[in-house]
């Protein structure tokens, strides 16, 4: 079976494409199977061809979302492998991460999709792996490793504290109307602020970026083939 049904199928890629537009306007709790198959000019039991519950559509929904996510910084961190460097790759995270439409819902206080995303424990953990604070986290210990930011403070503090910014910058990023008189760029702020709490005084040796990058890449890489198991799982074989 295709990881991405939508791939082999155009039914259901509509019925995704359908679902989400839904969700977006109405929330969770209001959109129904029946809703879905209308939108997307299908019957509704076409909708239980792919999915067995919408719950599952909606999970698969959020998951692919993920995925979308991980490919964009994968893909540019493999074009430049500079990107790594904490005061580039920290924009990049919050930037992508709010260009998610279901993402960015949950963070207006949809409690409805929260609940679904994470009614199963491992679930909630793998899409806790993948957010920007957590992108973060993880490759804090091979930043350190590939002196791409000092070694004169505990390496808890620091990754204790670009996950505080990054958490503040991403609330922040969210609603350009919060930034302040003066303030053209948030995201150049952000950089700043990375760079002071984290990076060494001498730019990293070119080797150190590019083996940072791939290791980076290794991690992010396992988080995709965990989000990809979960796409599958909430889909059935179609038609």
């Amino acid at each position: 079976m295709s990881q991405l049904i939508e791939q082999r199928s155009r039914k259901a890629a509509r019925i995704l494409d359908s679902a989400r537009e839904l969700v977006l306007d109405h929330g969770v709790r209001k959109v129904t199977v029946s809703e879905i198959a209308r939108t997307a000019g299908v019957g509704k039991g076409t909708v239980y061809l792919y999915w067995a519950a919408k719950e599952d559509l909606i999970l698969g929904l959020f998951a692919r979302e993920l995925l979308t996510f991980l490919d964009e910084i994968i893909a540019r961190i493999t074009a430049d492998p500079a990107t790594v460097l904490p005061r580039r790759l920290a924009p990049l995270l919050i930037r992508t991460g709010l260009g998610l439409p279901l993402g960015s819902r949950l963070k207006t206080g949809d409690g409805d999709l929260l609940r679904l995303l994470t009614r199963q424990a491992e679930d909630r953990d793998l899409f806790a792996r993948v957010t920007p604070s957590s992108v973060c986290d993880a490759a804090m210990p091979i930043f350190r490793r590939r002196g791409l930011i000092r070694d004169d403070r505990p390496l808890a503090s620091q990754a204790y504290a670009v996950h505080a910014v990054i958490t503040g910058f991403g609330i922040t990023m969210s609603d350009p109307t919060m930034a302040p008189p003066g303030v053209d760029d948030p995201a150049e702020v952000l950089a700043d602020t990375v760079a002071q709490q984290l990076e060494p005084s001498v730019e990293p040796a070119e080797p150190a970026i590019a083996t940072a990058a791939d290791e980076v890449i290794a991690v992010l890489r396992e988080s995709r083939d965990a989000v990809l198991e979960l796409i599958e799982s909430s889909q059935l074989a179609g038609e």
